[in-house]
């Protein structure tokens, strides 16, 4: 049985009046979300009798429903895959086709009700041969280039994952969690939703236009800090950009969140000074690392167990290995594979390289795919250059480039509008204080935020290198002088 519906169940019993689920003016208890489940699934089977156990598409946006939906297909053994709102009509097409969809659930009134809200269901032309047989989530990655891959990855996978992140942290700190990032991401899904259902604390779920969310390439981080202060959160996790805004938002406005007890960090590598600053002002954060092909979270920093630089130690399921080139190995079999592709037959080479310190800590040093190797033969992980550059309060986006070139490059998004290209090189100054002179930018172009829609950022927030190096090949290429900046 799947541990999280039996963890439901247990708690369905043992504390069946405590609050599972809330949210959008809905509160499930633990014995109400258990039948929720129970109906939801049932009106399924009624609703497709025929149904031959093709992927089931959902686009639906966090909330309540979505939870139970969710648990609702882990019960039926249908696999889903979830779709993100903020993929393009382009991207869930290929979602569609490539998955074998046989289902799609969308926001439109249907006939599927899920707490007093209905539900349009589509059926199509599903193909259960896209995917190895006991997948049972298909997540979609989007890579630096190219379509998004669907990650394949059985209950039992997944399902590891939350419980190891459970006896890692203890189940002490389950309380109030609130999912800031979509619950279509993995990472959300796995490490928020399926954590917080076992460890049996609850899960508060909110549109994102609650959380100013409406955009999450565009927040309005005030919101979100108000929404996270009234009710009294007491974890969630962040990629780095929202911390970032966050940690701003929080040091303007000069509010606090005191019931915050646990703030993952993932997705992206998180400069040291902003891990700092959260230390300053109050918020228990803790960076990890992960991937989807690992059903989420690989490693992590923990309230009793951490150290600063580090992505923390891995998971007690996790066998993890640092090879002679310095590239991250994780086994034994984190995923089945990816969709219309050969199976995963054994560990994966995950491409990042790093190192595991003497007491088992583990440190991201940047992409193997993604090194520069410069026109003096050094190799340097623009990863590290980035996270000097991110670390100024002048710069809200960055990424380095410089490949056979005698100088490093740099595309930088300034956190205020109306910054200056003198603020700009006064920052640049700063980090390059902090790096040696090889790995020094010297040219940089100030721009608009990274934009989604033109393919510039993946569906996590992380910058695709190569579309910004077509779309700024002329900056790029011009390389005469000794330009400082140029301007968008």
């Amino acid at each position: 049985m799947s541990a999280v519906l039996a963890a439901l169940a247990r708690h369905a019993v043992r504390t069946p009046d405590s609050v599972a689920l809330s949210g959008d003016g809905q509160t499930f208890t633990h014995r109400q979300l258990m039948s929720a489940v129970e109906a939801t699934a049932a009106r399924l089977r009624r609703i497709a009798p025929d149904f031959d156990g093709a992927p089931v598409a959902v686009i639906i946006d966090n909330g309540p429903a979505w939870v139970i939906l969710d648990l609702a297909l882990i019960q039926l053994g249908w696999p889903s895959v979830p779709v993100p709102a903020f993929f393009t009509a382009a991207q869930r097409e290929h979602v569609l086709i490539d998955a074998g969809v046989g289902m799609l659930i969308t926001e439109s009134h249907g006939p599927l009700e899920i707490g007093g809200t209905g539900f349009e269901i589509a059926l199509l032309s599903g193909d259960t041969s896209r995917f190895p047989p006991t997948t049972a989530k298909i997540t979609y990655t989007s890579g630096s280039t190219g379509q998004a891959k669907g990650v394949c990855l059985s209950r039992a996978q997944m399902e590891t994952v939350a419980v190891s992140i459970v006896e890692t942290i203890g189940a002490d700190y389950a309380g109030v969690h609130m999912p800031v990032l979509p619950l279509a991401i993995l990472l959300e899904n796995v490490a928020g939703l399926y954590v917080t259902l076992i460890a049996g604390g609850r899960y508060h779920v909110l549109p994102p236009g609650q959380l100013g969310l409406r955009n999450p390439f565009r927040p309005d981080i005030a919101v979100l800090a108000q929404a996270l202060h009234a009710a009294g959160a007491t974890s969630l996790i962040l990629v780095p950009e929202l911390l970032r805004a966050l940690l701003l938002v929080l040091g303007f406005t000069g509010a606090r969140l005191p019931a915050l007890r646990f703030v993952a960090v993932g997705g992206a590598r998180v400069a040291p000074q902003l891990l700092k600053q959260s230390e300053t002002l109050g918020l228990p954060v803790f960076e990890g690392y992960g991937l989807s092909e690992c059903a989420s979270v690989v490693s992590l920093n923990t309230p009793t167990s951490s150290r600063a630089g580090s992505v923390g130690r891995p998971l007690p399921h996790v066998a993890l290995s640092v090879d002679d080139d310095g590239e991250v190995i994780v086994g034994h079999r984190p995923f089945l594979g990816y969709t219309g592709r050969p199976p995963q037959p054994g560990p994966l080479h995950t491409g990042d390289l790093g190192r595991l310190d003497a007491d088992g800590f583990l440190s991201i040093e940047g992409r193997r795919s993604n090194v520069i190797i410069n026109a003096f033969g050094r190799n340097i992980a623009p990863e590290w250059v980035e996270s000097e550059l991110l670390a100024q309060p002048e710069i809200r986006q960055a990424v380095v480039f410089g490949e056979a070139q005698a100088e490093l490059s740099a595309v930088i998004v300034p956190l205020m509008p109306d910054a200056t290209a003198e603020d700009m090189v006064v920052a640049l100054d700063r980090a390059n204080a902090n790096l040696p002179s090889y790995a020094h930018v010297q040219r940089i172009f100030m721009r608009g935020p990274f934009d989604p829609a033109a393919g510039e950022l993946t569906g996590n927030g992380r910058p695709r290198r190569s579309v910004l190096m077509e779309h700024h090949r002329d900056f790029l290429e011009n390389l005469e002088g000794n330009c400082r900046h140029e301007f968008l």
